[in-house]
């Protein structure tokens, strides 16, 4: 791989920025600084130093974001502030996107990564991937909704639902839903379906990886490696893989 090629996946800098660094003898390679920074290496095994600081190598990244209300699950929007807003330049250069969506007024749990067979995998209906969601409700639950949700809600649409499972509250103003669908609305539309209406709504789980309580909203950090190591659990191989 070019090295500036190289760095610039990595989100550090551009191809240009990285040549006019090598120029400056700021790129160095197993200790020796290179001046061309189209010189191939081997990013596994080759020692880098860009501009004083060592590099390893990391072709996928995997963050977890306690998504704020007013911000859109998508990379990029023509009027609203989108999630990857709040990560740093650095990381938007790695062309991080969500895996699923979230409303716009939803908080919580989001994992954004830039590794698309994942997210493909951990989003398809075959996978039946969990998720948890704590909301709260305009009036109290009524009696036996809990049945409801596990024999699957039916939607003002026609569809049905597949059976999920509801907490309720001791006042019963709200709970716990966790389901293994993702359409449109769902958790909203679910409760709507009951006669309520939800008036908050916060994802608190995500395939077996829970919301670190010490994230903020908007704030993000990096999974850990038993958290990519769950989710690398739930995605089959490649064809090329086996």
């Amino acid at each position: 791989m070019r090295i500036d090629k190289f760095i610039s996946d990595l989100g550090l800098a551009s191809r240009r920025e990285c040549a006019e660094a090598a120029k400056r003898g700021q790129l160095l390679v197993d200790g020796v600084a290179v001046r061309d920074a189209s010189v191939h290496i081997d990013p596994k095994k080759s020692s880098v130093v860009f501009r004083g600081a060592a590099v390893e190598y990391e072709k996928f990244v995997y963050i977890m974001l306690n998504k704020p209300e007013g911000y859109i699950s998508a990379t990029e929007d023509g009027s609203l502030p989108v999630v990857t807003e709040l990560l740093p330049e650095q990381l938007r250069r790695r062309e991080l996107f969500p895996v699923g969506r979230l409303d716009k007024d939803t908080v919580g749990l989001m994992i954004l990564t830039n590794d698309g067979w994942l997210a493909h995998s951990l989003l398809s209906p075959k996978r039946h991937v969990r998720k948890e969601y704590r909301f709260e409700a305009a009036e109290p639950l009524r009696d036996g909704v809990e049945e409801l949700f596990l024999k699957g809600i039916t939607l003002a649409d026609g569809y049905e639902c597949k059976s999920a499972e509801l907490s309720a509250d001791p006042d019963r103003l709200g709970g716990v839903i966790a389901l293994t669908e993702g359409k449109y609305h769902q958790i909203k539309r679910m409760v709507a379906a009951t006669g309520n209406r939800v008036t908050r709504l916060e994802r608190i789980t995500f395939a077996g990886i829970s919301l670190d309580g010490a994230l903020g909203r908007g704030e993000w950090r990096y999974l850990t490696d038993a958290e990519r190591e769950s989710l690398t659990r739930l995605v089959p191989p490649k064809a090329t893989d086996k």
